[in-house]
């Protein structure tokens, strides 16, 4: 079995009513929910207040990447909200990074910040050919990572296949959170770097990202017990 607090459900919808109705079948699990650029720039903060009053950890992914000022000051005014994680791109730089940690300064109790490395639907080809990054993909998702910890993020966002990898560099309480999980026979859609539940919890993963096999299901709370039971 996973445990459902491992699992971060991807609301990405602008339709009201399929939001409403995945917060009704979802209520009471013991799971964080996935609030990205698509619900957010729909729905504002009220899909994020929503979302706490159905008890749920609300991971805001808007994967925020500018001058290390902006940044700071984006994530100072997101701070107010009832928000449990939040990210931003690595590759805005150490500075950025650093910057966006001292937006929390003098917080009682702040959201997570993790740095995005690369994303799961980027394969080695695109990187070297269209980002211009030599090497292998893991060497800079690696890379990325040791950035993050430089600058005492509380983790990164990779793909499951890179977990190990960062676990035994920067030490098992530097957190991973990885989308790119998809149910064994499930059509993978935009993802590349992937694996299953169960494959993702036996690399050591503290976060799985999922969303389709869940939300696009006629029933996401069955599709969720099916997921814990690491189908």
């Amino acid at each position: 079995m996973i445990p459902s607090h491992k699992i971060i459900v991807a609301l990405d919808t602008c339709e009201e009513s399929k939001l409403q109705k995945l917060f009704f079948d979802l209520k009471g699990e013991n799971i964080w929910v996935k609030i990205g650029m698509e619900l957010f720039y729909s729905f504002g903060t009220k899909s994020i207040f929503q979302a706490k009053e159905m008890g749920f950890n609300v991971f805001l992914d808007l994967k925020l990447h500018d001058i290390p000022n902006t940044v700071s000051q984006a994530l100072r005014s997101l701070s107010k909200l009832p928000i449990d994680m939040v990210n931003v791109h690595a590759a805005g730089g150490k500075e950025m990074m650093m910057k966006s940690m001292d937006a929390f300064h003098g917080m009682a109790k702040r959201p997570l910040l993790v740095a995005v490395t690369q994303l799961t639907s980027t394969t080695q080809e695109q990187m070297n050919i269209e980002q211009g990054i030599p090497g292998k993909i893991q060497n800079s998702v690696l890379q990325y990572a040791k950035l993050a910890h430089e600058s005492q993020l509380d983790g990164v966002v990779c793909s499951p296949l890179e977990v190990k990898m960062i676990k035994e560099s920067l030490g098992v309480q530097f957190l991973t959170i990885t989308p790119g999980i998809r149910p064994a026979g499930d059509d993978l859609n935009d993802q590349r770097r992937v694996t299953t539940p169960l494959e993702a919890m036996n690399l050591g993963t503290d976060f799985m990202v999922i969303g389709r096999p869940i939300t696009a299901s006629n029933h996401p709370k069955l599709a969720l017990a099916n997921v814990l039971k690491g189908s």
